[in-house]
């Protein structure tokens, strides 16, 4: 159980956990704009300025499965301000940079970082929350401050290049701001989440943890969305040089539309998943996420610019939802090493989706098969949200962690 923080510090702890989302966002969603300077710089392939993707993705991978027990083995206020202070001194050290090796090494600390400060705060969630339905809406609104930052980011660098500045600055201004975060976090009171039991809290639990079918379930049902969502960020610019639609304002915009309506649905997801049946809200919008992909793959550019563009709102609650309910069926002495668990097969996902994509495209010669291969991990997620639906295994688990882990007992405020 969670002992409660004064209840006045749980908006400035929800606002900083928001702000730090948002910027780990800013330079992550930023790899898009900043590889084309990097291979113009290097004169790399396009294997190798991938890596300024995979790099990063990996590292927080690893750090998340070898180290998200950490949140519950120092508490989630010192993983957060560890993770925060390795980000702002790497951060800054981009601005000496000068070697593709190096800017790759950076990276990966980077994404090693973000991996420790982000399972805290994913566990920090659970602490502030007071129902594992409120649990979903803030996970909502966290998503979708990291939806917002995937917006400033990339605008940040199209400035910054505009104006004849290095892409590299970018870093120094996520690392100024990581260090403002830093100085609040360390002042602010955090609830303080106590052991449920004698079992070491190590690297050892959590590989036991990932082998409990809910964490598994979770953690494959997120690996499957953000296969498919990047699909649409990393290759769909790529796949409409070579088919363009009639607009070009769509062709120009897509990705920006996407993230807007992405971050905007997530906003709107926070109040959805407080008011409606969560099974039900994901069995339909994975649904409409498979209708876009296959009216995209059956119809010409214009169908594909315009159904892949607005996914995004579809795809908005998916993500979130997923993870909190992931987390959620676990006792919250528990949540930082699950949170590592998901996150490790998110950022997997990340990774190895567009990777396979990729590999399709180069076999059968075009990227169509790669999109095909995106519309079938679509296919896999909206079954498994059917499943979801029909059987509902969840239940029974979340309504005793709502009465074990917030003292919930109403009937009400246990509905699926």
């Amino acid at each position: 159980m969670t002992a409660t923080a004064p209840q006045a510090n749980h908006a400035l702890i929800k606002s900083l956990t928001y702000t730090m989302f948002m910027m780990f966002a800013m330079t992550t969603d930023s790899v898009g704009v900043i590889i084309p300077e990097v291979i113009r710089t290097f004169h790399l392939s396009m294997t190798a300025a991938g890596a300024f993707h995979y790099a990063s993705m990996s590292a927080i991978a690893v750090a998340a499965i070898g180290l998200g027990f950490l949140a519950d083995k120092l508490g989630r206020k010192r993983t957060i301000v560890l993770g925060l202070i390795l980000f702002a001194l790497n951060s800054y050290l981009f601005v000496i940079a000068n070697s593709y090796a190096f800017f790759v090494l950076l990276l990966i600390v980077s994404g090693a970082s973000i991996g420790i400060f982000k399972t805290g705060a994913l566990a920090l969630i659970g602490d502030i929350s007071g129902s594992t339905m409120e649990h979903t809406s803030n996970m909502n609104m966290v998503e979708g401050f990291f939806g917002v930052g995937a917006i400033i980011g990339p605008a940040i660098v199209a400035r910054l290049l505009l104006g004849g500045v290095s892409w590299k600055f970018l870093y120094v201004i996520a690392g100024t701001i990581c260090a403002v975060l830093i100085l609040i976090a360390s002042l602010v009171k955090y609830p303080q989440t106590m052991k449920a039991s004698a079992e070491p809290i190590d690297l050892k639990r959590t590989m036991h943890l990932a082998k409990n079918p809910y964490a598994l379930g979770f953690s494959l049902a997120c690996f499957l969305y953000v296969a498919v969502e990047c699909a649409i960020y990393v290759w769909l610019p790529t796949y409409l040089k070579s088919n363009a639609p009639s607009s070009a304002f769509m062709a120009a915009y897509v990705i920006s539309i996407f993230f807007i309506l992405r971050a905007g649905g997530r906003f709107l997801g926070a109040w959805v998943t407080a008011h409606w049946s969560w099974t039900t809200i994901l069995v339909v919008f994975s649904g409409a996420i498979l209708a876009c992909f296959l009216g995209a793959m059956f119809g010409g550019p214009n169908a594909t610019v315009y159904l892949l563009a607005f996914s995004g709102i579809f795809m908005s609650v998916i993500y979130p939802t997923l993870n909190s309910k992931g987390i959620s069926c676990f006792p919250k002495s528990e949540h930082g090493a699950v949170a590592g668990v998901i996150l490790f097969f998110t950022c997997a996902g990340a990774a190895l989706g567009p990777l396979a994509m990729g590999a399709a495209s180069d076999y059968f010669g075009g990227l169509k098969a790669g999109f095909v291969l995106a519309t079938v991990f679509a296919a896999l997620l909206f079954i498994g949200m059917l499943y979801n639906w029909i059987a509902n295994p969840t239940l029974e688990v979340l309504q005793r962690s709502d009465a074990s882990e917030y003292g919930l007992v109403d009937p009400e405020t246990l509905k699926a």
